[in-house]
């Protein structure tokens, strides 16, 4: 039962950080929307580039979401996100709102593939059990 709920979670936040990519940062960009173009501009991006970066996102999100390529999604994703880290500590952003957003989004990120993936959470565990030395 244990299991199911930690799969249930782990799909759970994979879902919002798919969802929020999907709808907040990789559909303006390959709509060229208003929103992208001036936020990269006002970043130092050249607003021509919105395509390729939402080409890029997309082509991260849809490894992260296939299970064979999940640990090249999310590798992948993390370095995209510490770009975009890095991105707003040149600009002078807020450290908060925005320059730790990446690492907000990183934490779904990986939180839900922890927590939908055994081997990964047997790889990286949070806690130990206390060892039963006879």
């Amino acid at each position: 039962m244990r299991d199911k709920i930690t799969s249930w979670a782990g799909w759970m936040l994979t879902s919002a950080f798919s969802l929020f990519i999907a709808g907040a940062s990789i559909a303006p960009k390959l709509l060229h929307h208003p929103a992208a173009t001036t936020t990269l501009q006002a970043l130092g991006w050249d607003p021509r580039h919105a395509l390729m970066i939402g080409l890029i996102e997309l082509s991260c999100l849809v490894l992260y979401l296939v299970p064979p390529t999940r640990l090249l999604g999310a590798v992948l994703f993390t370095g995209l996100l510490g770009g975009a880290m890095a991105t707003q500590i040149r600009a002078g952003s807020p450290l908060f709102s925005h320059t730790l957003f990446g690492l907000y989004l990183g934490l779904f990120l990986w939180g839900g593939l922890w927590l939908r993936d055994p081997a990964l959470r047997a790889l990286f565990p949070v806690w130990r059990s206390p060892r039963l030395d006879g």
